[in-house]
């Protein structure tokens, strides 16, 4: 059989030399338009940094290196131009000599990957994307004299590149068109994510767009203007299916192209994977663009197993993602609550505010965890994590919680490994678990942060449990103080009727709540307590 392959990093080689494992006899031919394949794609933010000092260390194998080990014929700056469905060939243009030359194919495989979008701003062609290894070498040679640097976009690679350039000594504003980086998460989550870039030295420029590029600056919509002697865009990235659409396959969302289970297109002999192609929610099974490396790998073997006559499908995905921001874990799975509202689908909400290890060993750090959960099945439909350790690990048990199909309750019934220096008795995710079963089986009832303003409003009377010195130092604007250990003896004082109460992060607060309802009260205790609140007016206001 001929194998081609267009585009040669993560699918693209993953699909080739997964191929060359199961079939010694099979011609597979790779074109990749940069001038390097296999290169580690995720680590070039670090590069630019100098965290990753050395730029080999990006490039996992050669053109040599995957001819000599595996038989596959690589050709770098070829582009691939052309697609003729009748005569299955597929035309290629060497880039240094122009000459073009028709590969033979019984099986096309395209994974060409996403681009960087360029909005039509004033001086965008001075901006710099970061796709390929020529990108980092391009950007490593910009930062070298420079001092200040704006990047635009507050999405993943955009707070990645932001802290890589402070790596370098560079003055880093980030401008970002919404009102928080990170979009993904949802308000209350992202808060420590502007503090730490605030403390580390970036200039953050939220709810602002950049109207134009000058020589050494860029204007906001405000009119200001910001030092930049490097402008990197880092907007978003949309589908390289232009080869697809002219040889008139399927598109999809967005203009990705469109896939069976089996990762076909609309034509049986060309298959597609990555960053390229529609992916499946696998929540709602619906379209959906997914750019992670993870996904891009696995279809890639997916597509050598169904080639080599092997069963194999295409998994739905649940977007499992992490970012490292001067030193915190950023995490997300499945979907945040925005998207839950915006599609009107019912969810309950917990958040945790645990420590990352048990508290009596040194080294403990603060976590925040939310989980969405199906009030009807308890089906989870989706988490984030935020801290300094342990958000990676949790978010990873969560994910693999959906994939099996665990519901929220059956996370208290994990056997995970303890010992104190790497989690508690009672690990986070466990704890995740107790606090549903005390809510779906009506234990406790609860508000949420984005709700206390009505509650108050509405004269329901709000009852802080925390020490007099807690509360002293930030309160809930109407709430009443009354500590948690002085409540059985004070309870006199609670006005009859409905009340909330809330502690520092939702414990005392649970506490509180039995206490009252044994007392004849309606109770909701505010879900994460005032750190949750805090974190979301701090965003929202």
């Amino acid at each position: 059989m001929n194998i081609v392959i267009v585009g040669g990093v993560a699918a693209g080689m993953s699909t080739a030399t997964r191929l060359r494992r199961l079939d010694e006899h099979a011609r597979i031919t790779v074109v990749e338009r940069s001038g390097h394949v296999s290169f580690a794609n995720c680590g070039l933010p670090y590069h630019v940094g100098g965290v990753i000092e050395e730029r080999s260390a990006l490039l996992l194998q050669t053109p040599e290196s995957l001819n000599a080990r595996f038989d596959i014929d690589v050709r770098v700056r070829t582009e691939a131009v052309a697609i003729d469905r009748d005569a299955r060939t597929v035309t290629v243009r060497d880039l240094d000599s122009g000459e073009e030359s028709a590969l033979p194919y019984d099986a096309l495989v395209l994974t060409p990957g996403a681009a960087p979008i360029r909005p039509p701003i004033p001086g965008i062609e001075r901006a710099l994307g970061l796709r390929n290894v020529e990108d980092t070498d391009a950007m490593v040679a910009a930062v070298a004299d420079a001092r200040t640097a704006v990047v635009i976009g507050g999405g993943f690679i955009g707070v990645e590149m932001a802290e890589n350039l402070l790596h370098r000594g560079l003055t880093v504003t980030l401008v970002e068109a919404l009102p928080q980086v990170m979009a993904p998460l949802d308000p209350e989550m992202v808060s420590p994510v502007h503090a730490v870039l605030r403390e580390g030295g970036v200039d953050l420029r939220l709810s602002a767009t950049v109207t134009a590029i000058g020589e050494d600056d860029v204007e906001l919509d405000d009119g200001t203007r910001v030092p930049a002697d490097v402008v990197v865009a880092a907007i978003g990235v949309r589908p390289e299916s232009g080869l697809a659409a002219d040889a008139g396959l399927d598109l999809g969302k967005g203009g990705a192209i469109l896939v069976d289970e089996h990762h076909r297109t609309s034509d049986p002999c060309i298959y597609a994977a990555g960053d390229a192609v529609v992916k499946r929610d696998a929540l709602d099974g619906e379209e959906t663009l997914v750019p992670l490396a993870n996904t891009a790998n696995l279809q890639g073997r997916r597509i050598a197993d169904t080639i080599a006559g092997r069963e194999a499908r295409n998994r739905p995905v649940l977007g499992t993602a992490i970012v490292g921001v001067l030193g915190l874990q950023v995490v997300t799975v499945g979907w945040n609550e925005k998207r839950l509202v915006a599609a009107g689908r019912p969810h309950r909400v917990i958040h945790t505010h645990p420590l990352s290890h048990a508290g009596y060993y040194p080294g403990a750090e603060g976590l925040s965890l939310k989980l969405l959960v199906d009030p009807e099945t308890d089906e989870i439909l989706g988490a984030q994590a935020v801290g300094r350790d342990g958000a990676d690990k949790r978010i990873d048990v969560i994910a693999t919680a959906m994939r099996g199909g665990l519901t929220a309750t059956d996370l208290a019934e994990l056997e995970l490994a303890y010992a104190p220096q790497f989690g508690s008795a009672k690990d986070p995710v466990n704890m995740l678990g107790f606090v549903d079963e005390n809510r779906s089986t009506g234990i406790e009832d609860t508000i949420q942060w984005h709700e206390m303003a009505a509650a108050h409003e509405a004269g329901v009377p709000i009852l802080d449990v925390r020490t007099p010195a807690e509360f002293a130092a930030g309160a809930i604007p109407g709430a009443v103080n009354i500590p948690v250990d002085d409540l059985r003896e004070r309870i006199a004082e609670v006005p009859e009727g409905d009340v909330v109460v809330h502690c520092a992060v939702g414990i005392r607060g649970h506490l509180a709540s039995r206490i009252l309802t044994d007392a004849g009260h309606g109770v909701r205790n505010l879900d994460g307590g005032y750190k949750t609140w805090s974190a979301g007016v701090s965003v929202q206001g």
